[in-house]
């Protein structure tokens, strides 16, 4: 049995860090969670270190500044690691080659932009697919369309040879009451069509290194045992954690909301029955971050 707790304070003590999701515990995609940032609050002024690990596919300092818009104060959390930047560091690593085709939205294209992760980097081209060497990914060009409609594109990269790197590996997002696509939709995608897909948010290990590093960057030597990665996502947040053998708690108003039947609070059975399906047990579980 998962056990559903209803406060991340009654667990704290066990812990000197949290690896935290933003979208779903910590905001809706339009504004905070009140009683998220007080329970990151609590956390930090009773010593804890917060490091908000994050699928978006941007850089840190681009999450900061939606964090501010959303009114997520800057003191509830102490560092950001994002797949962004883990992804970003690989691209500069030449994993994908040096000219790419690139799929997003015009905000996304700060990706593109140096990164001081990686000595040496390859010089990156954004060129049409017909002259790529690689393909990355960001996100669709229309969040509310059906993957499908990139089959074409897909048909021909695969054709070519062409490896997609992912940067986020969330399959979809919810944006306030809208649900929208996002990039681990279109490399699953590519990935069943014969093509190969390259992965570095969570679940997938590159990710945690990061967040790991980011956390050293803080001055602090924190062993495993002793972090709490939280997350609405079962088969990121959740599935990250227990590959990287962190103890977990499971959010599950968030993306599995209707599935647990959450309130406040899931249902037991409705949890139970959610988690044996996706055969992934979190540590704890509680209805919203407080």
């Amino acid at each position: 049995m998962v056990r559903i707790i209803d406060t991340l304070a009654e667990v704290a003590n066990d812990y000197d860090a949290v690896f935290c999701d933003l979208w779903g515990c910590l905001h809706n995609g339009i504004s905070a969670f009140p009683e998220a940032v007080e329970a990151l609050r609590a956390f930090r002024a009773d010593g804890g270190k917060v490091v908000l690990l994050t699928n978006a596919p941007r850089p840190r300092a681009d999450v900061e500044k939606q964090l501010d818009g959303m009114g997520v104060p800057r003191d509830c959390w102490d560092t950001i690691a994002t797949s962004g930047d883990s992804a970003r560091a690989a691209m500069f690593r030449g994993v994908v080659g040096n000219k790419v085709w690139f799929m997003g939205e015009e905000r996304d294209l700060t990706f593109f932009e140096p990164i001081k992760l990686v000595d040496d980097p390859v010089e990156i081209e954004r060129v049409p697919l017909d002259q790529a060497e690689g393909i990355v990914c960001l996100g669709a060009f229309d969040a509310q369309a059906d993957p499908a409609v990139n089959r074409p594109e897909f048909l021909y990269a695969k054709t070519k040879g062409l490896k997609l790197l992912c940067a986020n590996p969330d399959i979809v997002v919810d944006r306030g009451d809208t649900r929208e696509w996002c990039a681990g939709a279109l490399a699953q995608l590519y990935t069943e069509m014969g093509g190969e897909s390259l992965y570095f948010g969570k679940p997938h290990p590159p990710v945690y290194d990061l967040a790991r590093r980011r956390l050293s960057e803080l001055g602090t030597d924190i062993s495993d045992n002793r972090i709490l990665a939280i997350g609405d996502g079962i088969n990121t947040d959740i599935r990250g954690a227990l590959g990287e053998d962190l103890d977990s708690l499971f959010i599950t108003g968030g993306l599995a909301a209707a599935e647990t039947r959450t309130d406040r609070q899931p249902d037991p059975q409705a949890l139970e029955e959610f988690v044996s399906g996706h055969q992934i047990a979190p540590t704890f579980a509680m209805g919203f971050l407080r």
